[in-house]
């Protein structure tokens, strides 16, 4: 691994989605779970995914999770207002680096850093899909 998960600074674009933990999100400690954690990674990916792409490259394109590293800092509790913000690292050809972080929304405590290598696939065949280098720059673009 050697890389954080997070980078030292979160870029302008970052693109974020607020979330109220439920007690549904708890675990039988009174915390979110670790795996709902990973869930709103994914959720705040996927809705950053669909406010950038056009309906054209959502029918062409998916994502699926490759890789994931994640640091859990602090717990949350339920009726917990947060803010996970997600931007865009390293693109390759097939790969792109995500990084997300979960924040409680009052005080900007950082509770879960996440660093994830998506790989892009053509929805039809589901084989790996080189990605558009122009398309991948429009993610670089603040959108909530």
């Amino acid at each position: 691994m050697g890389r954080p998960p997070v980078s030292e600074a979160i870029p302008p674009a970052a693109f974020q989605l607020e979330i109220t933990a439920t007690g549904n999100d708890m675990d039988e400690l009174g915390h979110v779970n670790n795996v709902v954690y990973l869930s709103w990674v994914q959720d705040v990916a996927k809705a950053h995914w669909f406010a950038v792409s056009t309906p054209e490259e959502t029918a062409l394109q998916a994502w699926v999770a490759v890789r994931h590293e994640i640091e859990y800092k602090k717990p949350a509790i339920a009726g917990d207002r947060l803010v996970a913000r997600t931007w865009i690292g390293t693109v390759s050809r097939v790969t792109s680096e995500r990084f997300v972080e979960i924040r409680k929304q009052d005080t900007m405590e950082l509770l879960v850093a996440c660093r994830t290598v998506w790989a892009s696939i053509n929805r039809q065949t589901g084989r790996p899909m080189r990605t558009d280098p122009a398309m991948m720059e429009r993610f670089r673009v603040t959108r909530s």
